[in-house]
C-alpha cells in the first residue's frame, strides 16, 4: 500500500508516518516549512491551500490511501478549504481519504456525543473543521472521517505537555471544567492505520475512554514529568469572556469495538509514561 500523509511534519502525522514505515507501508509525508526527521520517510513540501498544487502532486505519487492530518486553528484555509482540496486531489487520483477532525465540532452541551450527532461548532476552529467534514462527505462520500480529542505525546511535544509545563512555572491556568477526552498520539495513530486498511467509511470516533478537566490533565502530566502539580492553578473556563465548549465527550466505544488498536485513558497513559 501507498500511503500520503497531508501535515506529517506535525505530532500526529509524524507519528502516523513512523508507524506506517515500521508497518512496511510506503510513506510520503507533506510538510510547509520543515520536514520531521523520520528516516525511510518521502517528503514533498505543500501548502493544502494550493488546490492545484495538491491535486498535481497526489496524482503524481498516486497513493492509495490519503490521510489529511493537515490543520491551522486561526487558519480557515487550510483547515476548511483546505480539506476539500484534499478531497478533491485524493478523487482524481483515486485514493481513500481519512480526514482527521475534531471535538471541535461541538458545543459541549450534549455530551457525551456519538457518531451520529450533528456538529453545532461554538467556535470559528470548530466551525472550519465541521465546514471540512461537510466538503468530504460531498466530495468523497466513501471517506473515512475521525473526529478525536486532546492528542498528548509521550516526549512533551503536544501543545497541552507545554501549558502544563507551564502552569506549574506559573504562567496561566488550566481550567476544572473544561472536559475532554484525551488520547495518546501513538494510540490515535495505530487507530487511524487500521481504519485506513481497512477503507472503512463513515464517522468514526477516537478518543480515549476517561474524561477529564484539563486541570487535571495537567496535573497527571506534570506528575508523569516528575513536576509539582500541586503549583497548578485551577481556573473556571465558564467564567472567561468567551468560553467557548466545557464538557465535551467523544462516544468512541462503536469505532472501538470495529479495531484492535486499545485506546487508553490519560490515567493510564501517563502513568506508564506512552
Amino acid at each position: 500500500m501507498r500511503m500520503l500523509i497531508l501535515g506529517g511534519s506535525g505530532l500526529l502525522g509524524a507519528e502516523l508516518l513512523r508507524q506506517a514505515r515500521t508497518q512496511g507501508t510506503a510513506a510520503i509525508g507533506t510538510y510547509v516549512h520543515a520536514p520531521a526527521p523520520i528516516a525511510s520517510v518521502g517528503w514533498r513540501q505543500l501548502d493544502l491551500r494550493d488546490r492545484a498544487g495538491t491535486i498535481e502532486m497526489t496524482r503524481d505519487i498516486r497513493p492509495d490511501v490519503v490521510i489529511n492530518a493537515a490543520y491551522r486553528q486561526s487558519d480557515w484555509a487550510t483547515t476548511a478549504d483546505g480539506a476539500a482540496n484534499a478531497a478533491s486531489a485524493a478523487a482524481a487520483a483515486d485514493a481513500h481519504l481519512v480526514l482527521v477532525s475534531s471535538d471541535a465540532v461541538f458545543s459541549g452541551s450534549g455530551s457525551p456525543y456519538s457518531e451520529e450527532a450533528f456538529p453545532d461548532p461554538i467556535t470559528p476552529y470548530g466551525a472550519a473543521k465541521a465546514a471540512a467534514e461537510t466538503a468530504v462527505r460531498a466530495i468523497t462520500p466513501a471517506a473515512t472521517i475521525i473526529r478525536t480529542s486532546l492528542i498528548i505525546s509521550s516526549d512533551g511535544s503536544s501543545e497541552h505537555e507545554r501549558r502544563a509545563h507551564a502552569a506549574v512555572h506559573g504562567h496561566g491556568q488550566l481550567f476544572v471544567d473544561d472536559v475532554r477526552c484525551p488520547v495518546h498520539v501513538i494510540d490515535l495513530a495505530a487507530a487511524i492505520l487500521e481504519l485506513a486498511a481497512a477503507s472503512r467509511s463513515g464517522m468514526h470516533h477516537l478518543a480515549g475512554p476517561e474524561p477529564v478537566s484539563r486541570h487535571k490533565l495537567g496535573c497527571l502530566i506534570a506528575l508523569r514529568d516528575g513536576l509539582d502539580a500541586n503549583l497548578i492553578q485551577a481556573g473556571q473556563r465558564a467564567l472567561m469572556p468567551v468560553p467557548g465548549p466545557l464538557d465535551v465527550r467523544l462516544d468512541s466505544t462503536v469505532t472501538q469495538r470495529l479495531i484492535n488498536t486499545n485506546l487508553r485513558g490519560p490515567s493510564a497513559f501517563l502513568a506508564a509514561s506512552g
